[in-house]
């Protein structure tokens, strides 16, 4: 019922830079908060960034101050841009997204499909 589309991944040499986008579509009431999450090869998906709907965000320590996740509430479309990239960014990126149907009033908890960031050194 809500379909999460991402674009925006590649390849980049370290130091550059690249824009993740996600669009939420579907039977969407309200979106709570929307996030990134990452998971390296062999490795757990861990969470990059979150934006709640008051604009509230939250970062993990390895990508404060490179990375910048944002809203364009009008379209259900949040942004991560990625400064300075670095090769331990390389991973496929998901976006994840928690809110309420407009059918039923139920939550929501839906990831994308992910998209491959590789950053080569």
């Amino acid at each position: 019922q809500v379909q999460l589309v991402e674009s925006g991944g590649g390849l980049v040499q370290a130091g550059g830079s690249l824009r993740l986008s996600c669009a939420a579509s579907g039977s969407i009431f309200s979106i709570n908060a929307m996030g990134w999450y990452r998971q390296a090869p062999g490795k757990q998906r861990e969470l990059v960034a979150v934006i709640t709907s008051s604009g509230s965000t939250n970062y993990a320590d390895s990508v404060k101050g490179r990375f910048t996740i944002s809203r364009a509430n009008a379209k259900n479309t949040r942004y991560l841009q990625m400064n300075s990239l670095k090769p331990e960014d390389t991973a496929v990126y998901y976006c994840n997204t928690k809110g309420r149907l407009s059918s039923s009033y139920n939550e929501f908890d839906s990831w994308g499909r992910g998209t491959q960031v590789t950053v080569s050194s």
